[in-house]
């Protein structure tokens, strides 16, 4: 749908419509994946895709349904911590144990002694980055937190003059949550596999909620707010993402390479070069949901991308067709400005449902090639997306065109 514009007071009326009646309401798990594949029926469908039961049975998070609407069921959800560790900036390394009145100075002494349920209490101040944490593993009913402490101001890690404030190399089981996140020059927080390619569980069920993490950059590489590579069963909740990057080089709200069956929901990303999120590098299988993006860079959900050919998880294969990205749902989000909100690139099978977008600057929606094929790797081209159900509302003479298709797109 496209709407003239007729008054600022306009958009409100939008944005109120959005929140009261235009996010479908809660009803059965059918899969925002296939929704309006096969054309019948388009409206009926695509109802369904923004229903929050899907997500958590669809996309194989967990398995269980949500008993209320808005609810996201995670591993951690109904688990409570059985041990906790005290971190203060108060704390002693050496005399510590951990104890609220014997607080240790640091997450990284804590993380020694930490076992799967319990939990490392950060209580408010600020702490020195890099915070690297490699190896460490909860299970299915004891995960690991990793965050601020109740009813007290978020801990801040501040990166500066470090390339990433806090890192996180194979880990599964672990809730990273309630912390403020600042001034590293590459990646405010990264979460990756250690470079394992042929390991799909080298990194898996990680929940971040609750973080902020923000201005990030200055550095010779791409910049990211958060920096996810090769991590599964993941979920970003309730958090915001801003001015991460540098004017004219760089800088993503969340950038996802080789990653698999993710939710991002409930957060807010905020004035950005590049992308607020970028979902690439064969990624499979994860949906962005009820996300408002402002000025959210040049790309506000960047469905697909362009990697190298060395980032992609799982590896290239040189015997079938490869895809930059499939089954990526934008779903129920609000754009406000930024250059194209809504991104398809080398996306193959992706859906982009029930959004409403406001004032694009260039093109409201790109369809692009994404990684070319040669002579050793087939790429899929983008291919069979579908866009349903959105409301599109700007100035003709505002943008370039209404989609911009590039060439070898299908």
């Amino acid at each position: 749908m496209t709407l003239a514009r007729k008054s600022a007071s306009t958009v409100m009326w939008l944005l109120l419509a959005w929140a009261l009646g235009y996010l479908p309401a809660c009803g059965d798990d059918s899969s925002p994946a296939d929704a309006g594949r096969d054309g019948a029926d388009l409206d009926a469908s695509m109802t369904d895709a923004g229903r929050q039961d899907s997500s958590v049975s669809d996309s194989g998070l967990d398995g269980s349904v949500p008993t209320s609407c808005g609810e996201i069921v995670t591993f951690e959800s109904g688990v409570v911590p059985q041990r906790k560790l005290h971190v203060a900036t108060d704390g002693d390394n050496t005399s510590g144990d951990g104890s609220e009145q014997a607080p240790f100075a640091t997450i990284q002494r804590a993380v020694l002694e930490v076992e799967p349920g319990d939990a490392i209490i950060v209580h408010e101040g600020t702490y020195e980055g890099l915070v690297s944490i490699s190896d460490l593993a909860g299970q299915p009913d004891a995960p690991i937190w990793i965050g601020g402490a109740d009813g007290e101001t978020m801990p801040r890690i501040d990166g500066s003059g470090q390339d990433v404030a806090m890192h996180l190399t194979r880990v599964s089981y672990l809730v990273i949550h309630d912390l403020e996140i600042v001034g590293a020059s590459i990646n405010g927080l990264n979460c990756d596999d250690g470079g394992d390619v042929e390991n799909p569980l080298a990194a898996h069920h990680v929940v971040f909620r609750n973080i902020s993490i923000h201005d990030v950059g200055g550095g010779n590489h791409w910049q990211n707010c958060l920096k996810l590579t090769g991590l599964s069963n993941f979920f970003v909740l309730d958090s915001s993402f801003s001015r991460c990057g540098v004017v004219g080089e760089s800088g993503t709200g969340i950038d996802m390479v080789g990653c698999h069956h993710g939710l991002v929901a409930r957060c807010r990303f905020e004035d950005l070069i590049a992308e607020g999120v970028q979902i690439k590098g064969g990624s499979e299988d994860v949906e962005v949901r009820w996300s408002v993006l402002v000025n959210a860079g040049y790309r506000g959900i960047n469905l697909g991308g362009g990697s190298s050919y060395q980032l992609f998880r799982p590896p290239l294969s040189d015997s079938q067709p490869n895809f930059e990205a499939k089954n990526i749902r934008a779903i129920a989000n609000i754009f406000v400005g930024g250059g194209s909100p809504l991104s398809f690139s080398g996306c193959v099978e992706c859906v982009a449902a029930h959004n409403t977008i406001v004032d694009p600057e260039i093109w409201p929606i790109r369809i692009l090639r994404g990684t070319s094929s040669t002579q050793d790797y087939e790429f899929l081209p983008c291919s069979d997306g579908v866009v349903a159900g959105n409301i599109f509302y700007f100035e003709r003479s505002q943008i370039r065109t209404y989609v911009n298709v590039g060439p070898d797109t299908l």
